[in-house]
């Protein structure tokens, strides 16, 4: 046996022996350094770089490097397990044990529970995963639901205010197969929502891509056709108050972040409570909460075993207070099929353009102004 392909192999690692991820909707359009943050923590930036300068770091079948920006739907090859160093450069940081009532709290959660998942309930205020000054979230109470096949793993996610059905996988299989699935778009998310004013129409889509607006540090995301990701909701009225304000169903055909409320908002519609969205008229007066009024209602997923995951999951307090006083009953939205028949955009486009247009008008006026005013003198 010659030694020099073996040394050929020991000096250039063959990436087509690695390891292979999808990147899921909720990872979609974020920086690969940070989807190994989410993912693979214990891989450092400095291995994540070298790899990138030897070839062995790839993004749909490309060279990629720490910065770029990530799809759905894309892989992320890595090369073999074994390539790792063996020690870590970090210590590991130990896990803070969660207390008896933490435990208790997530237990109480869950909704749905079989071997390949749980389904929990999240309540509005629980962020779903830690980040700057954010101690308490679900993923460090996940610890509470581990089991023989480890803790359970995030698969998707919901806002820190929205609450409702959310999926958590219970083995690294159940994972893959479950992220597949929100890649691919064969899950199916239900969602309620209270909003501002009325729709002109029962139903509709909203085909209006979504980009990270400048200034905000990326917490807001906005409507633009040059910079945004594609991004589509469907939406239908379940409910009116007069002009006051309407109960609607939202399926989001994509998983952009913030994409519900931006899109409401963008067609003049803004989600009771999101003052990030729709400022000072996201709010309803006559002892209607001034939370967040958005509710994953209902989850519906492939399992593994070939059977289906179908959730619901009741409302938060404070949504069920606002429907009662509105005249509002939950078996309306429950009755709705959940596959509505195929709504033409071209309403709900044209009041976004037309929301953009304004809001583009309002920006330069608000320049000009600024522009005309003396300067002050000097003293």
């Amino acid at each position: 046996m010659g030694g020099t392909p073996a040394l050929a192999s020991a000096i250039r690692p063959r990436v087509t022996q690695g390891r292979t991820f999808t990147v899921s909707e909720d990872d979609d359009g974020i920086r690969l350094d940070r989807w190994f943050k989410r993912h693979m923590p214990d891989v450092s930036f400095n291995i994540v770089s070298r790899w990138a300068r030897t070839g062995q770091l790839r993004l749909g079948g490309k060279r990629a490097v720490p910065g770029d920006r990530i799809e759905a739907g894309q892989e992320i090859r890595l090369p073999p397990a074994e390539a790792q160093p063996a020690r870590s450069a970090r210590p590991q940081r130990r896990r803070e044990q969660l207390t008896d009532d933490e435990e208790q709290f997530i237990r109480d959660m869950v909704i749905h529970e079989d071997a390949s998942a749980f389904v929990i309930n999240k309540p509005p205020g629980l962020a779903t995963q830690g980040g700057t000054k954010t101690n308490q979230h679900l993923d460090r109470l996940l610890d509470g639901l581990a089991g023989d096949a480890g803790r359970p793993k995030l698969v998707h996610r919901l806002d820190k205010d929205t609450s409702g059905a959310l999926l958590v996988a219970r083995t690294a299989r159940a994972a893959g197969h479950f992220a597949k699935a929100f890649s691919g778009r064969t899950a199916r998310k239900v969602y309620w929502a209270l909003v501002v004013g009325v729709p002109d129409r029962d139903e509709g889509m909203i085909d209006a891509p979504l980009a990270k607006q400048p200034g905000t540090g990326g917490e807001k995301m906005h409507v633009s056709e040059e910079h945004g990701l594609p991004a589509k909701t469907r939406w239908r009225v379940i409910d009116r108050a007069g002009n006051r304000a309407a109960w609607v169903e939202l399926q989001p055909l994509t998983g952009r972040t913030h994409q519900l409320r931006a899109h409401m908002a963008a067609i003049g519609h803004p989600i009771v409570g999101d003052a990030k969205y729709g400022g000072a008229e996201a709010f309803l007066t006559g002892g209607i909460s001034r939370k967040l009024h958005l509710h994953a209602r209902r989850i519906r997923i492939d399992a593994p075993d070939g059977g289906k995951i179908d959730v619901t999951a009741d409302l938060p307090g404070h949504f069920a207070e606002s429907l009662e006083t509105l005249g509002f009953s939950p078996i309306a939205g429950d009755s709705l099929p959940l596959d509505p028949a195929r709504a033409s955009p071209e309403c709900a486009q044209r009041k976004v353009a037309a929301a953009a247009k304004a809001r583009r008008r309002e920006r330069r006026g608000e320049r000009r102004a600024r522009g005309s005013q003396p300067k002050a003198k000097r003293r």
